[in-house]
């Protein structure tokens, strides 16, 4: 079979629901819960023929990533070196475009989610129908915590460090807004700064039949890890305020370890009617719609 010339993938935003952090493993990672959905927010990844592994990058968040942008601890670089060991053979090269829309160290698993599209695009390119969907798992476990839950875009529950999946709740055509401040937040330190102590895995529904039902459960959830967040980034708080005085807000909070804030309403048109209505400095970024829907 010819290899193709050029393949895409997307690699939606990873936004975090609820957040309990529920233990700590004696090699330091801390033990999660918590429900993930693929707004369609997204970074887009292209691949191309190439004499040589090689990755470029495109997109108004290009710059931030430009300095380490062939280093070796790229992740898209390195999610793509993990594919060709595992296939155990020599691969041809291949030409990376990674076109970066979201905004970098935000709390949406930007970084994680390249590097499930990678593992995604280029088993296609190098067409290795041998590399089965356990395989690739078992590869993006050890490119990080949040990568295994970007590989299917699918909303799902995360417990362990992130590598433990489980299908989620069914959930309504709910719709979105993200926002962010523009101040990057480093995980390691948000959770030093937390309230010590931890939290019970939450008791989900099988289904939440509609957006104001659904933002009704998450009230009694949460996510442990804002107040540390707001503490090192005060400019969450003004998020917060802005997403929660929007017209049809049923519910806003940070995702992850911040500082992206999402807001949900009852459908994408009513979000992206919010994000019209919305008077939010030029320099913050945002998105609103709906969630990914994958079709397998």
């Amino acid at each position: 079979m010819p290899t193709p010339t050029r393949l895409e993938e997307i690699a939606c935003a990873k936004v975090n629901l609820y957040l309990h952090v529920t233990g700590r493993r004696p090699d330091g990672y801390h033990l999660l819960d918590s429900l993930a959905v693929f707004p369609l927010a997204c970074d887009r990844l292209t691949v191309q023929a190439a004499d040589t592994l090689e990755l470029a990058l495109e997109g108004p968040f290009a710059e931030v990533l430009q300095p380490s942008a062939t280093g070796d601890d790229n992740l898209v670089l390195r999610a793509a070196r993990a594919l060709a060991l595992a296939a155990g053979r020599e691969m041809p090269g291949a030409r990376l475009i990674l076109h970066k829309h979201l905004p970098v160290a935000s709390g949406i698993g930007g970084g994680s989610a390249d590097a499930a599209a990678a593992l995604r695009l280029l088993r296609r390119f190098w067409a290795l129908h041998d590399i089965s969907d356990q395989c690739l798992h078992t590869i993006a476990t050890g490119l990080g915590a949040d990568v295994p839950v970007c590989l299917a875009q699918r909303t799902a529950r995360m417990q362990g460090a992130g590598e433990q999946l489980a299908p989620g709740p069914v959930l309504p055509a709910v719709g979105m807004m993200l926002v962010n401040c523009g101040e990057a937040v480093s995980t390691p330190a948000v959770f030093r700064a937390r309230s010590p102590g931890l939290r019970p895995p939450a008791a989900l529904p099988l289904e939440w039949p509609d957006a104001a039902t659904l933002a009704d459960g998450l009230r009694e959830l949460s996510n442990d890890l804002e107040g540390a967040a707001r503490t090192l980034c005060p400019a969450i708080d003004a998020v917060l305020q802005a997403l929660q005085a929007l017209p049809g807000c049923l519910l806003a909070r940070m995702s992850g370890s911040g500082a992206t804030c999402f807001a949900l309403f009852a459908d994408p048109a009513a979000a992206r009617c919010a994000e019209v209505a919305a008077r939010l400095p030029q320099r913050w970024w945002r998105w609103s719609g709906g969630l990914h829907q994958p079709t397998a």
